[in-house]
């Protein structure tokens, strides 16, 4: 099921806020990343090309359909949209769409690691295991190719050398997904300087998994 219509000037402003906020927080910088909201069926707003994404405003922001058509917008469309669009086009209930460059993940891609969904239980249900994505040219179709295997499973993943696409029914999800995963990456990192990462074992991931499943069906929300 579609996510329900958001008004075009709500998305917008969502938009711009999220940019800044991921800016802040140093999971993007400069012109990096790029994030899309579905805010009609077969419409979306996204990000536009070239532009530091802390500056947006809503005015930078473009206008297309699900088949990558330019609508609305004096700019071009950010040159990842085709990532964007695999997404919406596999993941009916798809929302919004966050693609950054956390540094922490992206160094788990850099060396070619997932995060696995088993060990934080904040992880097992908001995105479970985040695999990495083999490395394809970023703005070229090889990399939407690269990434559509895993877009039915999975709610999060890293992309080799690139950096973390995150998405949800809502554009809050979508970035809560993202700074959970950096956060878990910084987790990740430290408890391994400390000698060991001690993973849950399957009865602890039974319930878990249970509600992960609740709130991929929207019967839950990630206020858990």
């Amino acid at each position: 099921m579609t996510p329900p219509p958001v008004h075009r000037s709500q998305a917008a402003r969502d938009i711009v806020l999220c940019c800044r906020r991921l800016w802040q927080a140093g999971l993007l910088a400069g012109q990096d990343g790029n994030i899309s909201v579905r805010f009609q069926p077969d419409r979306l707003l996204v990000t536009p090309s070239g532009l530091p994404k802390a500056d947006l405003v809503a005015e930078d922001l473009v206008e297309v359909d699900l088949q990558g058509r330019h609508l609305a917008g004096s700019r071009k469309a950010s040159t990842e949209l085709d990532l964007h669009l695999r997404v919406y086009r596999a993941r009916e209930e798809c929302g919004a769409v966050v693609h950054a460059h956390p540094p922490t993940a992206t160094a788990f891609a850099v060396a070619g690691e997932g995060i696995p969904g088993n060990v934080l239980p904040e992880v097992a249900v908001l995105m479970g295991d985040v695999p990495v994505v083999p490395y394809a040219t970023s703005g070229t179709p090889a990399l939407g190719n690269a990434l559509e295997p895993f877009l039915e499973a999975c709610d999060a993943v890293l992309l080799a050398n690139h950096g973390a696409v995150t998405w949800g029914d809502t554009l809050a999800s979508a970035r809560i997904r993202m700074e959970s995963l950096e956060h878990a990456a910084r987790i990740l990192l430290a408890a391994r300087s400390l000698g060991q990462v001690i993973r849950l074992t399957p009865e602890q991931m039974h319930d878990l998994e249970r509600l992960r499943g609740k709130l991929r069906h929207g019967q839950t929300d990630l206020g858990i």
